[in-house]
């Protein structure tokens, strides 16, 4: 045989008991990651982490009330009227992308073209007709003084207690001046976490404020056992993001003694975004000290401040290596996309909720579907029979005898007679598909939520928000634990992108 190889080869199809035994299983929606943008997670060399509302998962009523009383004492310390410590405060009133009014006290929900489609005074809905009125003819400028975007989970307590004490005032009969009465409550949630309060009510009973993912540290864990390196990139204190991340991986797994050792780099009061935007000094801390870093960061140590580019000259490699993961669209997301080749992923804790929303409305948002050709049909039935009239009228009589024109003009006059009658009849259905529409589109609104309906979406448009999360988040997420279900070489492909002429 000399040095011919012998192959054997196996017939297909496989013979019986080769073959899976079973279909495999998709991963559930809810904790799937969604793609915008094409990603390969073998390219990546560093994953980067936000804490608060990252990592670190929050009750969110409970930190909202926390917040709102916080701030009502505040304000209350300040000259406001006792009674607003009773008056009622909503927490599911607000959703993240709302824009604030500080000039009218309105409540703005606008959709990715900065058209206003919802909107509150107080907790009030402002009607359709005054939206119109007040926002349509101008164009909104969202980052002048006048608005104020909200962006952050943190941030929705500022609207609860805002909206809520427009109400309560006006209630009284008190003249309110909205721009000052914002700027006192922003103070006020400012000063609870400036001065430790909102820090130290949290760590006085963390398990009552945040939520454990147990699925954490075998999520950092996976990262880490393929050869990726991870850094915590955080904007709150030392003292508090020891005492949340030992809470949250402590004891976890038993190959790490401390939650430093899942990270390579942990870097606190980063104060994100200017920290992609300005180079400051990197200090190492240990307990109350500050030295500056001239060496080598090194893992087990605890970082403060820092800037983009500092950091990047330490990892050592390439800004598209790095996939940063966090919850705010302009601090985590947005600014590390603009001032950087960093690929990200935002976490929206609220995408539990949207898909299954999504999922309790799909009959009336495939009947809607329906509507909308059914509408199109029409308006296309009603244009050929509106210039069909137009082709008779121009017609009429023209170059014909007396008997002719007498029949012809008779015959004219009941085809005229009989489009008249269809397009009645047109009128009539697109009435009646528009008001279905409409109806349906309150329905699956509320499904969503009962002020705002769906957080990424207004109507058949991306909201404003949902319009950051597409232009700025590489991919996007429930939770970080989503990324367990995936290979550490995952290649995230994004869905076909139609313009309307490809549907």
């Amino acid at each position: 045989m000399g040095g011919t190889r012998l192959i054997r080869e196996l017939p297909l199809p496989l013979p019986e008991g080769a073959e899976p035994t079973a279909a495999p299983q998709r991963i559930p929606r809810a904790e799937r990651v969604w793609v915008n943008r094409n990603l390969k997670l073998s390219s990546i060399a560093w994953v980067g982490f936000d804490m608060d509302y990252t990592l670190a998962v929050y009750d969110q009523a409970k930190m909202d009330s926390l917040q709102v009383d916080e701030t009502v004492r505040r304000l209350v310390a300040r000259g406001y009227p006792a009674p607003l410590s009773d008056a009622a405060y909503d927490h599911r009133f607000p959703i993240r992308g709302l824009l604030v009014d500080k000039r009218l006290g309105n409540v703005l929900k606008m959709n990715r073209f900065k058209v206003v489609r919802r909107g509150y005074h107080g907790l009030s809905p402002i009607p359709k007709e005054t939206l119109r009125e007040l926002y349509t003819h101008t164009r909104i400028r969202p980052h002048t003084p006048r608005y104020h975007w909200t962006d952050t989970l943190f941030s929705l307590a500022e609207v609860t207690a805002y909206s809520a004490i427009v109400e309560a005032l006006e209630r009284r009969g008190e003249s309110v001046d909205y721009a000052r009465l914002f700027q006192d409550v922003r103070e006020s949630i400012d000063e609870a976490h400036r001065d430790g309060t909102v820090y130290a009510r949290v760590l006085s009973d963390p398990a009552a404020y945040l939520v454990r993912d147990p699925h954490l540290a075998e999520t950092l864990h996976k990262l880490r056992s393929s050869g990726k390196r991870l850094f915590l990139l955080t904007n709150s204190p030392a003292s508090y993001t020891l005492r949340v991340m030992d809470f949250l991986l402590g004891g976890a797994l038993p190959e790490y003694a401390t939650f430093q050792q899942y990270f390579d780099v942990v870097i606190v009061a980063a104060q994100k975004p200017s920290w992609f935007q300005e180079d400051r000094p990197l200090f190492e801390r240990r307990g109350e000290s500050l030295s500056p870093v001239d060496g080598p960061l090194e893992r087990g140590r605890l970082y403060e401040g820092g800037s983009l580019s500092a950091f990047e000259r330490h990892l050592g490699a390439p800004g598209s290596g790095v996939l940063y993961v966090g919850d705010h669209i302009f601090g985590d997301v947005l600014r590390s996309k603009k001032d950087s080749a960093w690929r990200t992923a935002l976490v929206v804790p609220e995408l539990g909720a949207e898909l299954e929303a999504h999922e309790r409305c799909s009959t009336e948002v495939a009947r809607q579907r329906s509507l909308d050709e059914r509408r199109d049909n029409l308006e296309d039935e009603l244009r050929f029979y509106q210039a069909r009239i137009k082709e008779l009228r121009r017609g009429d009589g023209a170059g014909e005898s007396a008997t002719a024109g007498n029949a012809a003009g008779a015959h004219r006059a009941d085809e005229q007679l009989r489009l008249k009658a269809a397009i009645a009849r047109i009128r009539g259905e697109l009435r009646a598909v528009r008001e279905e529409h409409g109806r349906l589109g309150e329905l699956v609104a509320r499904t969503f939520h009962p002020y705002w309906g769906s957080l990424l979406k207004q109507d058949n448009e991306l909201s404003s928000f949902g319009q950051q999360v597409e232009a700025y988040a590489d991919l996007y997420v429930r939770r970080v634990s989503c990324l367990r279900h995936y290979s550490p070489v995952q290649f995230f492909r994004s869905p076909n992108d139609l313009m309307p002429h490809e549907l």
